[in-house]
């Protein structure tokens, strides 16, 4: 059993009762390593599997259970800093759980938590699965620091009595439960939100709002923007499966990954593909995105001719809602991912109503994004943009500066083959379920094909034209019975003439 790096919180002054010693962890998994709690197993050794509920519920330092019909109590000897509040609260609302773990040297080591129905304990106010949440989300939050932890001891906020997290208990519970762990100017925002869901000097419409927006604020796990290091063989396989050639691109997103593992963050700025249609710029933005491990999220800026479809509408209108920015955040459920920003040369058309690149600038520049609905600043340090872009000419200099830019350059008539022989073709006849055997190409076909698709950019045309083939070749081996259809540079030209 390894030592743990404890740190007292309490002392004899501001509690002579408290016996429990704090563990800061970042870890997203309980371990023996890194485990929810320690308890005292000095009188007798715990069994895997123990049931009762937390008790001293002021002094936040003991657990109750009965052990041949007498109740037994044992202190927490040691507790992850990020579960101080939940204890706390399961504590106050004499919740029965069923605890799992080890009995080691150390004290019984609790891996687990579970909510258990019976006797004359509570059910969890929100809905079941409350509990198993509220730890998952834990789980994955960053230690609270000691000095929030001496705050909390000092002052016990008031939040209000009364899964995802939609009614107003369980929001209630999860701030008691979480709300440390939140960013604090979005859990100062939190709270007075509630104060309004609470209110009754407002209106209906009022305390609808504000309920929804909590509904969306609460639950995005919100994170830190620290990153994990990112294997550059991994990614440089990644790069190889999704796109062909393109080396100079390749190189300048490897030297990215690198910056991460030196710095830990993402970098300053977000990269801006340039390049003819079709050159497969989306395909090296999904890419960057599968290398980071981020979800992500698509804003089309061809389509969006208003600022407030970006920055949502005021909570004065009964029709308001949030914006397309933080509808993305609610999607990915998570403050770190990718947001790819198609036709980027598009932003500056506003149709009379403002200018949209201009809600982009406080996006990009990392200081925090602010929702009209959600009347809150937004964190946008794990926000990794990429944009793409036909015409970069028609970029704004303000906009340009806040990208490292990338120029993806056409396909050669050489790359086009190799293109639709290794990758176009033989996915298509996978998807159809036919065999490379049922549909050959021959070299002159292929030079055919190649040549007829030569003004056109990008690999789009070819990809289509593969389909096409396959599609024939198909129709030809279940109507006409043949087994197998090859292409001629004369079957080419009558297929695509």
């Amino acid at each position: 059993m390894p030592v743990f790096d404890f740190k007292n919180v309490s002392n004899e002054k501001k509690d002579p009762v408290c016996t429990y010693q704090v563990q800061y962890s970042d870890e997203h998994s309980s371990s023996m390593e890194s485990p929810i709690l320690v308890i005292d197993n000095r009188k007798k050794e715990w069994e895997y599997h123990t049931e009762g509920m937390f008790t001293n519920f002021n002094r936040r330092s003991a657990f109750e259970f009965k052990v041949g019909g007498e109740t037994v109590e044992a202190d927490i000897l040691s507790i992850d800093s990020r579960f101080v509040s939940l204890i706390r609260w399961l504590g106050e609302n004499r919740v029965n759980v069923r605890l799992s773990g080890k009995n080691t040297t150390e004290g019984y080591v609790v891996l687990k938590v579970r909510e258990m129905a019976f006797g004359g304990g509570n059910k969890l106010s929100a809905q079941d699965g409350f509990l198993q949440f509220m730890i998952g989300r834990l789980l994955e939050s960053n230690a609270v620091s000691e000095e929030v932890l001496e705050e909390e001891e000092l002052e016990k906020q008031e939040l209000g009595d009364a899964m995802r997290l939609t009614s107003v208990q369980s929001i209630t519970d999860f701030l008691k439960c979480a709300g440390k762990t939140l960013p604090e100017n979005i859990h100062i925002w939190a709270g007075r939100n509630l104060n309004v869901v609470h209110s009754q000097e407002v209106t209906q419409e009022e305390r609808r709002h504000a309920q929804r927006a909590l509904s969306i604020m609460l639950n995005i796990q919100w994170k830190n923007d620290y990153f994990e290091s990112i294997d550059p063989v991994e990614a440089r396989r990644i790069l190889d499966e999704e796109l062909y050639g393109l080396e100079s691109v390749k190189q300048r997103i490897i030297e990215t990954i690198i910056q991460i593992n030196r710095t830990h963050t993402l970098p300053a700025y977000g990269l801006l593909l340039c390049g003819p249609a079709g050159t497969g710029k989306s395909q090296v933005a999904y890419a960057v995105a599968r290398i980071l491990k981020l979800p992500w999220s698509t804003l089309d800026m061809s389509s969006i001719h208003d600022p407030e479809q970006l920055t949502g509408s005021s909570r004065v209108y009964a029709n308001a809602k949030p914006g397309i920015i933080m509808e993305a955040f609610a999607m990915a459920g998570t403050s770190n991912l990718v947001f790819i920003i198609n036709e980027l040369d598009k932003a500056n058309d506003g149709k009379g109503h403002g200018n949209p690149a201009d809600v982009l600038l406080t996006l990009l520049d990392n200081l925090g994004f602010t929702d009209n609905y959600m009347e809150c600043t937004i964190p946008t340090t794990g926000v990794y943009p990429i944009a793409t872009a036909n015409d970069k000419s028609r970029i704004s200099a303000p906009l340009m500066s806040r990208f490292a830019v990338i120029d993806i350059p056409d396909y050669t008539a050489e790359e086009k083959k190799v293109i639709f022989q290794e990758f176009a073709l033989p996915k298509i006849l996978k998807r159809m379920g036919m065999t490379p055997d049922e549909c050959q190409v021959t070299e002159d076909g292929l030079e055919e094909l190649v040549k007829i698709y030569t003004s056109t950019t990008g690999v789009r045309d070819i990809e289509q034209a593969a389909e096409h083939l396959a599609a024939n070749a198909l129709y030809q081996i279940e109507v006409n019975h043949v087994k197998q259809v090859t292409f001629d540079a004369a079957a080419i030209r009558k297929l695509e003439h």
